[in-house]
């Protein structure tokens, strides 16, 4: 993370204030770039938009959560969140669909907070637990996500999707 320097030069460099809330309507496009910025990194295309974003998060039917980190007026991190339901076990629980920050705030610990962020607003939605799935090959991510208390578990059986017309 950049550092300043406080009035008095002969101060100890600070870390910019970074806060961590509930994304609000005018995060939208800054949440869209970040979210193309994630799917660039998995060498995928993003179909995503502000419009979009708006649709999922502050709908008539919101479908998605997001959680951003600020600093200095500008977004530079986010978790989205998405509800799952254990129906044999009549558990609810979120799904950590996206966890990002941008390169130049990676390794301060913002992520670890938009994983805490995330956990409380799972919890006050009557969750008990809290699930993230990361590449086989993104080792880093791995690493990251065991530190957090989180257990690997293998992915079993196939997934199959039909689209509706």
């Amino acid at each position: 993370m950049p550092a300043q320097r406080a009035a008095n030069d002969d101060a100890p460099m600070r870390a910019p204030l970074v806060r961590i809330r509930a994304a609000q309507a005018t995060d939208l496009p800054a949440l869209s770039d970040m979210i193309g910025e994630l799917a660039a990194f998995h060498g995928d295309a993003s179909a995503m938009s502000a419009e979009i974003l708006e649709r999922d998060l502050f709908g008539t039917a919101p479908w998605i959560t997001a959680i951003v980190a600020e600093a200095e007026g500008r977004l530079i991190g986010y978790a989205l969140l998405v509800p799952l339901y254990r129906a044999q076990e009549g558990r609810r629980g979120m799904d950590l669909h996206h966890l990002f920050v941008r390169t130049a705030h990676r390794g301060t610990g913002i992520g670890r907070h938009l994983v805490e962020a995330a956990r409380e607003q799972a919890r006050r939605r009557g969750c008990s637990f809290l699930s993230v799935s990361a590449t086989t090959g993104n080792v880093q991510a791995h690493r990251f996500y065991e530190s957090e208390d989180f257990l690997p578990r293998p992915v079993t059986g196939m997934r199959y999707i039909q689209p509706l017309v």
